[in-house]
């Protein structure tokens, strides 16, 4: 065989093996699919444990937390903070909590991870509609004519009420006592009271049914709301993930729209 003719095998041996190279590994890659190429997302019920206070705005918080983290879905149980605070002892299937007070939570260390406050609020009066009493600040609610409505002393808002009428010598004696906020407006709400001493947030939600008097900082009382995951839980992870989220910029712009404040 001549040279030249072993010149042109040989050369048509190596292009072939040339080319065969990339289709090999094609078809590796064919065989392979991409990671997480169409997977579905991991499916994750969360249950949050939330103060009263906070139902409107956490239904808002939940709704954009399930749309930036698909296949998460939030099942929020709200109550006054003593009420949840059972629970947790009690042993409920939870995940995760966020009181309207730090007393409540401190409480529940031995059931609860470190927990972080995010958010704060502020104590108004909420006046009946058209405040027939002319109800302009706390000492009004000393006439025993005006039918006042606070929340019972166990409860975080009953206690932050007790701690300023308190401190400015005004002695109260209520209509009555309820587990939560939201039952203490419902009451002024329905005309069953004349006034009442709730979140400032609560009363912002209630519109023209309440008249909203503020009370000045130096007699007010600031409410802080921490949020922790329970130990129990069962989804530790994405639990941590939404007590963490809580305190991001996005969160942070959904609960001071509604009028919570800056933690």
């Amino acid at each position: 065989m001549s040279p030249i003719t072993i010149r042109r095998r040989t050369a048509a041996v190596t292009l072939t093996a040339a080319l065969l190279v990339p289709l090999a590994a094609c078809g590796k890659s064919e065989d392979k699919p991409a990671a997480d190429a169409g997977s579905t997302p991991k499916a994750v019920n969360l249950t949050v444990l939330a103060a009263s206070s906070l139902t409107d705005v956490f239904k808002t918080a939940g709704a954009e937390y399930e749309k930036t983290h698909p296949g998460t879905k939030i099942t929020f149980s709200f109550a006054g903070s003593q009420e949840l605070a059972a629970q947790v002892k009690q042993g409920a299937p939870a995940d995760a909590l966020v009181t309207a007070d730090t007393k409540t939570m401190d409480g529940l260390k031995a059931e609860t991870g470190n927990a972080t406050v995010i958010a704060k609020n502020r104590l108004v009066i909420a006046a009946g509609k058209a405040n027939p009493f002319k109800i302009d600040e706390l000492k009004d609610l000393a006439d025993t004519k005006i039918k006042v409505v606070l929340a019972a002393p166990e409860v975080p808002v009953g206690r932050y009420s007790k701690q300023i009428l308190d401190a400015q010598k005004i002695e109260v004696k209520p209509v009555s006592q309820e587990p939560n906020v939201r039952a203490v407006l419902s009451k002024v709400e329905l005309g069953e009271a004349d006034a009442g001493l709730v979140y400032k947030t609560d009363s912002a939600k209630s519109g023209d049914k309440v008249v909203t008097v503020d009370i000045p900082d130096e007699q007010n009382a600031v409410a802080s709301y921490p949020a922790a995951t329970l130990k129990a839980s069962k989804n530790a992870e994405d639990a941590a993930a939404f007590v963490t989220w809580l305190s991001t910029p996005e969160a942070q712009k959904i609960l001071q729209d509604a009028g919570f404040q800056k933690a």
